[in-house]
């Protein structure tokens, strides 16, 4: 009996469950129930210890137990490569789900690092001045929030499915209730297992529910979310659900997503694209037997090339060995049960209303080591639909099942897409620049992602099917309307973003961020000689003035070799309508700036690393002084380092207090430092 992590033990149903089967063999695996499990104690377990645990920490400090978590997972692949094969997936395809959900586990791990603050906070965008003086301004804010985040996953990413929404999660401060698929729960629950007995995360940031999940939405509140992957149909069950309509829960839906792929009008036989457009459609046919979100369903083609298309996508598919996953040469393996596999031959069923197959048969298949009848095997298969055709926009064959379409021209093409009524990922194989901006700019408001591939890009392209932790994953209408994944954003989701109005003292003491208008300490230590154990938000140094003289402007032109006409041309500049003669290179105002800053002697400041938003405000010419004032307004610790990031605010201004150039100079100081 597959157990549940509840409230801080494993809980194993004391009823006989129902069993679940090995894709390959049929031969049962284990069983399944959740009878006798307190939904309600796993809710308040995630809201009273999980959500404190994980809050009480920074995004730096959580960051670093998702990489140490997905460090041990690395260490165990083995073991859940194993457990994968039962699931009909082959080497191949469990790359795609489990190396894939590690993978998404380190790349959330490195944004929450290297793009979010060390600390609780996130700021969203600058401050807005709300006031003609300055006292009173506006500044948005992530904060977490102090509910449970659940996800309830679809059976054919058993680890990706769960790791990509649980690396997000933690990263905002949100305890977990992961419920699998029963299919494939035995995969999931070895993962989370692993976790667990690890102990990386803290008690109550991670449960698992392995069973029905009857009555969890109705333990929860306003301040919880729910993220589903799934069929369309269980998808309209949770929104209708009281708590979603009307207690505030947040549900995020990733359903059914007939995707499209789109062989260019520009294309071909003979060229790269048109390879690569074929590969690409057996690839996502075949790579978990079609059983992705993100597989090509639909394959639009130009009229006059559509035999073309259907006799090179049928050859490779010829090749297509079906069989056991563990057998070598085997490059398509099981459905998940056969049930799966009843669905998809009703599926094609439907499809042949309005479609004939070209290639395959889906009662019979040939297969290597492996019964084709115990085992949930299917053949690919590829139709090619009538004219007018409209099943194939809107039935979904969940397996190694693509239909051909064919277009007249590319806004026949776009037409055909948005048939979908909305969906993950669409990809077009092209060289002409036309034709893509045409295309995606025509298809993008119906899908959550698309690709452009061709000649260029082919080399380095992950394909249509691959979701990316940096992008965002999801789509409109059909496809469910949520989003997931995304870099940062993905954090966001889970958090609530508010609109602060406060004084600039206040947004600083709020924020953790010096805010322009607030109060600088200038206690007479230059902030340079401070370490990070010294350093304080707003510490201040406001240099001595320098004159800008004409002789530094020319020297600056010949050693850079700037010889702009504005620095150089006297005549020429005089008719600038913006200077009106002579004025200093910007960058020679930010470099004298430096000088004025600058400590020289050995420090704690180890090294300058970037200017971020850089402006020039008011030209300098010759003659006129600048001076500079420097404040510390953001400081970062590294977690893995001896030394941490510092923010500083640059403002240079001329001899009648107006601003020259603004910007941020980023450095790094030691933690420790002594003289």
């Amino acid at each position: 009996m597959l157990e549940s992590y509840a409230a801080g033990r494993w809980f194993r149903a004391d009823d006989e469950g129902r069993p679940v089967l090995d894709a390959v063999t049929g031969e049962e695996i284990s069983r399944i129930s959740s009878t006798g499990l307190d939904l309600g104690a796993m809710v308040q377990h995630a809201r009273t210890v999980g959500a404190p645990a994980l809050q009480a920490l920074t995004f730096h400090e959580r960051a670093a137990l998702l990489k140490a978590v997905a460090k041990d997972l690395m260490t165990r692949k083995d073991e859940f490569y194993e457990l994968s094969y039962s699931t009909g997936a082959t080497a191949r395809d469990s790359a795609v789900d489990i190396d894939g959900g590690i993978g998404t586990v380190f790349s959330m791990a490195s944004k929450g690092t290297r793009e979010m603050p060390n600390d609780t906070v996130y700021l969203d965008g600058g401050t807005e001045r709300l006031g003609r003086a300055g006292t009173f301004l506006g500044q948005h804010i992530y904060t977490s929030r102090p509910g449970v985040a659940v996800q309830i996953n679809a059976f054919n990413f058993p680890v990706w499915g769960m790791l990509e929404k649980l690396a997000p999660a933690v990263l905002a401060g949100a305890p977990t209730i992961v419920k699998p698929a029963a299919q494939t729960a035995y995969l999931t629950e070895a993962v989370v297992r692993r976790i667990i007995d690890a102990g990386l995360l803290p008690e109550g940031a991670l449960q698992l529910l392995c069973g029905s999940p009857q009555g969890l939405l109705d333990e929860l509140t306003v301040q919880d979310q729910v993220a589903f992957t799934g069929s369309a149909h269980t998808a309209g069950l949770l929104r209708n659900h009281t708590n979603v309509l009307h207690g505030g829960v947040q549900l995020g839906v990733e359903a059914d997503s007939l995707n499209c792929s789109i062989l260019g009008p520009d294309v071909a036989v003979d060229d790269p694209e048109f390879d690569l457009f074929v590969m690409g459609v057996v690839t996502e046919m075949t790579v978990k037997a079609g059983q992705k979100c993100t597989a090509i369903r639909r394959v639009l083609v130009p009229r006059d090339r559509a035999d073309a298309v259907a006799e090179a996508i049928s050859a490779r598919l010829a090749k297509v060995t079906v069989g056991n996953p563990r057998a070598e040469g085997v490059r398509m393996g099981a459905l998940v049960s056969l049930d799966q596999r009843e669905e998809v031959r009703k599926a094609i069923q439907s499809l042949r209303a309005s479609a004939e197959i070209v290639f395959g048969n889906p009662d019979r298949v040939d297969t290597v080591d492996a019964d084709p009848e115990r085992g949930a095997f299917i053949s690919p298969v590829l139709l090619k639909a009538a004219d007018g055709a409209v099943e194939p926009h809107d039935v979904e064959a969940f397996g190694p099942v693509s239909t051909l379409i064919a277009y007249d021209d590319v806004d026949h093409a776009v037409r055909l897409a948005a048939q979908g009524k909305g969906s993950l990922v669409g990809s077009l194989a092209t060289h002409d620049p036309d034709v893509a901006r045409r295309v995606v700019l025509g298809a993008a408001p119906w899908h959550g992602r698309i690709l452009v591939l061709d000649r260029d890009d082919a080399a380095e392209s992950t394909g249509h099917g691959s979701p990316l932790p940096v992008l965002v994953h999801g789509g409109p209408g059909r496809a469910g309307g949520g989003e997931e994944l995304g870099g940062v954003r993905a954090v966001l989701h889970y958090m609530q973003r508010t609109a602060i109005q406060a004084s600039p003292d206040m947004l600083t003491a709020i924020t953790g961020r010096w805010t322009a208008g607030s109060a600088r300490n200038d206690d007479g230590v230059h902030p340079f000689r401070k370490s990070l154990a010294s350093l304080r938000i707003g510490d201040t140094i406001a240099s001595a003035p320098r004159t800008v003289t004409l002789a530094d402007i020319d020297h600056f032109a010949e050693f850079t070799g700037d010889t702009f006409y504005a620095h150089t041309d006297p005549e020429a500049a005089a008719k600038n309508p913006l200077f009106g003669g002579i004025v200093a290179h910007g960058y020679l105002v930010v470099s004298l700036a430096a000088g004025l800053f600058v400590e020289p002697n050995p420090g704690p400041v180890l090294a300058n690393f970037g200017v971020d938003n850089l402006r020039f405000l008011t030209p300098v010419k010759a003659d006129d002084s600048i001076a500079v004032t420097l404040t510390v307004k953001q400081i970062t610790p590294r977690t893995s380092a001896d030394y941490g990031e510092v923010r500083w605010d640059a403002v240079v201004v001329n001899q009648d207090g107006e601003p020259v150039a603004t910007y941020d100079v980023l450095t790094l100081v030691s933690k420790e430092w002594t003289d």
